[in-house]
């Protein structure tokens, strides 16, 4: 079982979001000194959103930010090995293209993939398969930009887009668990994995220990890693513990 920690970014800042309420955010401290304590605790692969860039502008007017987030990105890439995945407002080509020259591994398409899905296979074909499908729903339906608006898409119906268009894995979360600490929707990721018939990420709601074994027990069943935020930085469960438990793999083909 593959365990990524996650680090949400906010002006510059390592915080947390419940349910994805800007209003809700809690600092963390330093995105860099964040990545770096992961990393020494035995991550290989470490989620990182930047929720200014998910709900930025159309017009680019509030894009400064957005360009600190990924400076403060290459910092963490300069000081930590392992797989680095991004999610979060990436929209165009060009964002694209320089989160990987600034060493990002994996990038994440939310809302550009839910309402232009045939984007994600140009670039699949453009850059190589580095793309994954960022499904976040409420009550089955995908939302976007920054979750504050809706799609009127299933979130098993753009599960099976990501497969067609030759994404690598698919990132799941349930909204309505996001932040919680109640426990992770394994059900309903285990549908979303059997629709899209590609490697799937579990997100939302982990709080301890034993919701990661949870989701271990139904690897069998697509779920092939899931994510822990907020349950780390407030101390409720035991990375170290958990990679002693779950040795982490150094190489990843999604």
């Amino acid at each position: 079982m593959v365990i990524i920690p996650a680090i949400d970014m906010i002006d510059g800042k390592a915080v947390r979001l419940h349910q994805g309420d800007y209003g809700t955010k809690k600092d963390y401290g330093d995105p860099v000194d964040a990545a770096k304590e992961l990393t020494d605790l035995g991550a290989t692969r470490i989620h990182l959103v930047d929720l200014d860039a998910a709900r930025a502008k159309a017009d680019g007017s509030d894009r400064e930010q957005v360009r600190n987030n990924r400076r403060i990105m290459e910092r963490i890439r300069s000081r930590v090995p392992g797989l680095l995945e991004v999610g979060g407002g990436i929209r165009t080509r060009e964002d694209a293209a320089e989160l990987l020259e600034r060493g990002m591994d994996r990038l994440i398409l939310g809302t550009l993939f839910a309402r232009q899905p045939e984007v994600g296979g140009q670039w699949v074909e453009e850059f190589g398969p580095v793309f994954l499908a960022g499904i976040d729903a409420r009550d089955g339906e995908v939302k976007i930009a920054g979750w504050e608006a809706g799609s009127a898409i299933q979130d098993i119906d753009l599960a099976r887009r990501a497969k067609a268009q030759g994404l690598c894995g698919i990132v799941y979360t349930n909204i309505a668990m996001d932040g919680t600490l109640a426990g992770p929707d394994i059900q309903r990721s285990i549908e979303v994995a059997r629709a899209g018939d590609l490697p799937l990420v579990v997100s939302g709601g982990v709080g301890s220990n034993d919701d990661i074994r949870r989701v271990a027990e139904s690897q069998d069943q697509g779920l092939t890693a899931v994510i822990t935020g907020r349950a780390y930085y407030e101390g409720r469960i035991s990375l170290a513990e958990l990679f002693r438990e779950f040795p982490q793999p150094r190489e990843f083909s999604w």
